[in-house]
């Protein structure tokens, strides 16, 4: 099989809404959970699939707001948690009885172990085949770079995004996205350092 390697696509927010909709329908809790998380968090798969359950929430309130260590870089990043995902994610940990230091996204043969990377990918690629598209074309990082392409559409703010992502360099922000040049360096002239 070919498979494409390089940068994966983002999803558009009427094919999340599709994605969405399809998991709601199928009582899919935990992938909602995990779309609605991954989307929001803007996480890398290694540490959206580390969270433990007291880094999004306590006494099952979701938090509305987190600061996490990014174990790729070292640096601290910050995320919102939205309404929609706070309650999604709070009836997850109710219904699979989740403990604080349980990991908020338990692997179903594993004990004691997270979601692995493939079986996370697996799931992406099947919402990707439900929507008809090519899933070579999306992976992990497809739902990592979804909010952030969708704000930087609406904002053109690339400091709002390098710090959401974590990136110590903007220019690895602008890299990322897949801004052109002359865009990146309208948008560069304006930040000032």
């Amino acid at each position: 099989m070919d498979h494409k390697t390089g940068v994966k696509k983002p999803f558009r927010l009427e094919e999340i809404w599709r994605i969405r909709t399809l998991l709601e329908i199928n009582d899919s809790l935990m992938e909602l959970s995990l779309l609605n998380l991954a989307i929001d968090s803007k996480l890398r798969s290694s540490d959206l699939l580390s969270l433990k359950v007291a880094d999004v929430s306590s006494n099952y309130l979701v938090f509305s707001r987190v600061l996490y260590v990014q174990k790729k870089t070292g640096n601290d990043v910050h995320f919102e948690i939205t309404q929609k995902t706070q309650q999604t994610l709070s009836h997850w940990i109710k219904d699979q009885e989740l403990q604080p230091t349980d990991y908020l996204f338990p692997s179903p043969r594993k004990p004691n172990q997270p979601l692995s990377y493939s079986y996370y990918r697996r799931i992406i690629r099947s919402w990707v085949l439900a929507l008809g598209h090519n899933p070579d074309l999306y992976g992990t990082h497809s739902l990592r770079r979804t909010k952030a392409t969708l704000i930087y559409q609406k904002t053109k703010n690339i400091r709002a995004i390098q710090l959401l992502l974590g990136h110590t360099k903007i220019e690895n922000t602008i890299k990322y996205l897949g801004v052109e040049l002359e865009d990146a360096l309208r948008l560069s002239e304006e930040i000032e350092s």
